[in-house]
């Protein structure tokens, strides 16, 4: 197994890419800190079939936008199980909202979740990485940075931030042995999804929209992120850093 006695922390791992993701690192032998912030629950759901399954979960409660939320997430990790070989930012928001009619406290929020929780969660697990010379963060960034999405300002915004970001972090602590990686997924189709988009309809113009502007003509799934997730996390990946995958099924090519 590629991830036997690693550590791995994965923010938002309650639901949706998240929770494949945690599974997936599980199966592979590591120990998974499932983050989460609203769905304990959920949570809990995850971190029960991965200890079904014969692996080791825990779950952490942590606001990613919070400097000491992050802090002592990190630590309740550190104590279990002596600190976090692979981090995985995953956690993010998109709220639907016109960039004209968002507020500057709106906008201030969508770039602490989304892109200065990449900064909070890396400083904080940097210590630990440093010092066994070793370590993968795989940041999970958006498809519409390249697209230019229309009616996400906000969001495309703080995706890119995360692509600066990881190049820029790649160069800072490759001398430690410390790998930075983002991807872009497509368009998920996750919980979250259906949720915002209750409108059959809806659903409907927007599954056929994608069928054919992709070059694999179905809906993307959470499973789908997978093998991504699992080679930036894995040995495979050790010459690998800076760069950002995209897994959308075809949709932008770059």
């Amino acid at each position: 197994m590629r991830l036997t006695n690693k550590v791995a922390l994965v923010t938002g791992g309650s639901t949706g890419i998240g929770r494949e993701v945690c599974l997936a690192y599980a199966a592979e032998g590591a120990k998974v800190a499932i983050n989460y912030i609203g769905s304990p629950d959920k949570a809990a759901e995850v971190a029960a079939r991965i200890e079904a399954g014969g692996g080791k979960a825990m779950t952490v409660y942590g606001d990613v936008s919070r400097e000491d939320q992050v802090e002592a997430m990190i630590r309740a990790v550190n104590e279990a199980w002596g600190g976090v070989d692979i981090l995985v930012n995953n956690a993010g928001i998109y709220p639907r909202k016109p960039w004209f009619e968002l507020t500057g406290d709106e906008w201030d929020h969508v770039q602490a979740v989304n892109a200065k929780s990449c900064f909070l969660t890396s400083k904080a697990v940097f210590p630990y990485m440093k010092e066994r010379g070793y370590g993968k963060i795989v940041n999970v960034t958006s498809v519409t940075f390249f697209r230019g999405q229309k009616g996400f300002v906000h969001y495309v915004a703080s995706k890119g931030a995360v692509i600066g970001f990881t190049r820029a972090l790649a160069r800072e602590v490759g001398e430690f042995g410390i790998t930075v990686n983002a991807i872009s997924p497509g368009a998920v189709m996750t919980e979250q999804e259906l949720l915002d988009m209750p409108d059959l309809a809806e659903r409907e113009a927007t599954r056929v929209y994608l069928e054919r502007e992709q070059s694999i003509p179905r809906r993307q799934l959470p499973a789908d992120m997978v093998g991504a997730f699992l080679y930036l996390a894995s040995p495979e990946s050790d010459f690998m850093t800076g760069q950002t995958l995209n897994v959308d099924g075809g949709w932008v090519m770059h």
